[in-house]
């Protein structure tokens, strides 16, 4: 991208010069274009993860000085809850590299401190380790399986790097046709930003060529890739 000074907008040569004088290549910008949103999310649990780290140490520190209660301990519970939640977006949403590895005591870390406290179980029976784009894939999988158990259950992951599979299951599912059909193929109209993770994760099934396999029972989801 090159700034030059120019008063009218004009193509020439595959460029756009603008009236205030920016020169974009568009043929760079539509082929060498760096995955803005997976950068921004990223950047955003990135800088969220630093202050409520700072609160996690603040009431350490005044649990070292004041009798333990309910509110303390309710303030600490949800930090630790919302530094799990932001940890699991910057994975799964965040930037990835096929080339970086993710060590499984990392995700098991994480997946644990996501379960703490809450209704839904998170297992990770994959012995090996994966690399940070195919944990992306997967985190964002295992958040499809979160949104269809509203009431609770357990999700395992498990197999191995080039057949895994993971199976959410609980007491009651709720399954959004539209969303589920995304990770098919399948188009439609806009999702919610609460299915995000549905469009995130169908744009890379699409994008690595990789089918996928949905079975969907009573209580059961599995998803084999």
């Amino acid at each position: 991208m090159v700034w030059m000074t120019h008063d009218h907008a004009r193509r020439e040569n595959g460029v756009q010069i603008g009236h205030r004088g920016l020169l974009l290549s568009w043929d760079h910008v539509m082929t060498d274009d760096p995955d803005f949103g997976a950068l921004i999310a990223s950047r955003i649990c990135h800088d969220l993860i630093s202050p409520l780290s700072a609160i996690g140490n603040g009431v350490e520190l005044l649990a070292m000085s004041t009798p333990p209660g309910p509110e303390l301990s309710l303030i600490s519970e949800s930090v630790e809850s919302a530094l799990a939640r932001i940890r699991f977006f910057r994975l799964a949403f965040g930037a990835a590299s096929s080339e970086h590895p993710v060590g499984r005591g990392e995700i098991v870390s994480l997946l644990d401190a996501l379960s703490r406290g809450g209704r839904l179980r998170f297992d990770w029976e994959v012995s090996e380790e994966l690399t940070r784009d195919r944990v992306k894939l997967v985190l964002l999988l295992a958040a499809c399986l979160e949104a269809a158990l509203p009431h609770g259950g357990r999700i395992v992951i498990d197999g191995a790097a080039g057949r895994l599979q993971l199976r959410g299951h609980g007491p009651r599912l709720r399954i959004e046709k539209e969303a589920w059909s995304r990770l098919h193929g399948e188009t439609g109209p806009a999702l919610m930003p609460s299915a995000a993770q549905f469009a995130v994760a169908a744009e890379m099934l699409r994008d690595a060529a990789r089918p996928v396999s949905i079975e969907m029972g009573e209580h059961e989801i599995a998803i084999r890739l």
